[in-house]
């Protein structure tokens, strides 16, 4: 999140004591301090620790055995790719607010300056707060790997890895960057101005994958065989394992974003460990009463609805706004997952969609809710009410749902067009290990 964003839910009582500061004081230029800067380099590990090895285990133990490394490649290959484009422009695009006017509406609005470009401007004194301009740029690039890969697992098991570079390159470069910006780009970035809450990236990493990994594997198709053919996981020991790391990852993710090492840290940590353990045991709980027994993928599963969901509250919540939200994360999502999908037939083969995507909203629109003081929160900004909250969120919602879900089908009929996005049936059915990395994950 922006240092921007984090100041504006300060206490009124601060922000007034802050402006009887002597003129002086006001001017001092911010100073680094050590132990914030220790909890961010901790927290940069920490969402790293998400993806590699975390996600790419988690989608690895999911899909056939035939498939295990190809879900592995496209991850490794997903942290290097973003990793790089992340510093020739992509920083600057998401966080540059050069020119940026609070209340205008034009380009700044919807995407930062070029003043970044490359990091050059980036030295090593300069400071986000009171943390290192560096750690804060490459704590952000974390999310940024992290967030395309998670639209894997929608279309896992049949897309060229060509196309999926293609695509990837393309989907964070014209909808990452965008949303991250008018997210969190603090003043005059869209919907920043417009009062939309998310702490940790519930609406920026969440839904924004979420959807697209909805229209991606519509525009794919589905596996052959899906849903005639059994398609269980081969390996629940490697997903229940990625799922612990990823677990334990979200706490710098949440509590990181405060960008300090303070209260706000604290609490976000507390309610994240309260909303996965909640919805853990909601999953597990509706589904044992509708399947007579609970699986170890449910609690898995339940568990990162949880984290999902309470993202964008992190920051805001209080602990028993975090159990409500983690146990309605965990109730929808596993319908989501388990009969809307079946509903409407689409193959997300890993519920990226009915996880991130429907777990983001769920979370999205309770931080509207429980942000109220009454409720434990941090306290509604003056003059909003909850319901006008609620709708800010909603707004934050449906933009980037339109957005990302138009550009998502623009992006993948564009890469159609270059390269074939789906292997042929005979490389299907050998499997993307051998067939597009000429590699087996088991020698039998």
């Amino acid at each position: 999140m922006s240092v921007t964003a984090r100041r504006r839910r300060l206490p009124s009582l601060a922000i007034v004591a802050i402006a009887l500061l002597p003129a002086a004081a006001q001017a001092a230029p911010a100073a680094l301090d050590r132990g914030d800067t220790a909890w961010m380099l901790t927290s940069t590990a920490l969402v790293l620790l998400m993806t590699l090895p975390g996600l790419a285990l988690f989608y690895a133990g999911m899909v056939r055995a035939k498939n295990v490394l190809s879900v592995m490649a496209q991850c490794l290959a997903i942290v290097a790719l973003v990793s790089v484009l992340w510093v020739l422009y992509g920083y600057s695009l998401a966080f540059d607010s050069v020119g940026m006017v609070p209340g205008a509406v034009d380009l700044h609005a919807f995407i930062g300056g070029l003043g970044k470009v490359g990091l050059v401007a980036v030295g090593r004194t300069a400071l986000v707060g009171s943390i290192p301009e560096t750690v804060y740029a490459a704590f952000q690039m974390t999310f940024a790997v992290i967030t395309p890969a998670l639209i894997v697992g929608a279309f896992a098991e049949r897309m060229r890895f060509s196309a999926l570079l293609l695509f990837v390159g393309g989907w964070f470069s014209l909808v990452y960057l965008p949303v991250a910006h008018m997210v969190w780009g603090g003043p005059g970035a869209f919907l920043a101005d417009h009062g939309v809450l998310d702490f940790a990236g519930g609406t920026v990493v969440h839904i924004n994958a979420g959807i697209a990994g909805l229209v991606a594997c519509l525009m794919v198709g589905r596996r052959r065989g899906w849903p005639q053919q059994p398609m269980p996981p081969h390996n629940l020991g490697y997903t229940v394992t990625g799922a612990a790391l990823v677990w334990v990852g979200w706490f710098g993710f949440n509590a990181g974003s405060a960008l300090a090492a303070d209260g706000i840290a604290g609490m976000a940590l507390l309610v994240t460990q309260i909303a996965a353990a909640t919805a853990a045991l909601a999953w597990m709980g509706v589904e044992w009463w509708t399947h007579r027994k609970p699986s170890v993928l449910g609690i898995a599963s339940g568990a990162l609805a949880g984290l999902v969901a309470i993202t964008p509250a992190a920051g805001t919540c209080g602990p028993l706004g975090a159990i409500v939200i983690g146990g309605v994360a965990g109730v929808v999502c596993f319908f989501a997952s388990s009969r809307l999908k079946r509903r409407f037939g689409y193959d997300d083969a890993l519920d990226v969609f009915g996880v991130h995507g429907i777990g983001g909203i769920v979370g999205a629109l309770l931080t509207g809710v429980f942000v109220d003081a009454a409720l434990g929160g941090s306290g509604l900004p003056a003059g909003v009410s909850v319901l006008d909250q609620v709708g800010r969120q909603a707004l934050g919602v449906i933009v980037v749902l339109v957005y990302g879900a138009l550009m998502s089908a623009a992006l993948l009929w564009l890469v159609d067009r270059i390269v074939p996005l789906r292997v042929g049936a005979e490389a299907e059915t050998e499997g993307l290990d051998l067939a597009l990395h000429d590699e087996r994950g088991y020698n039998l």
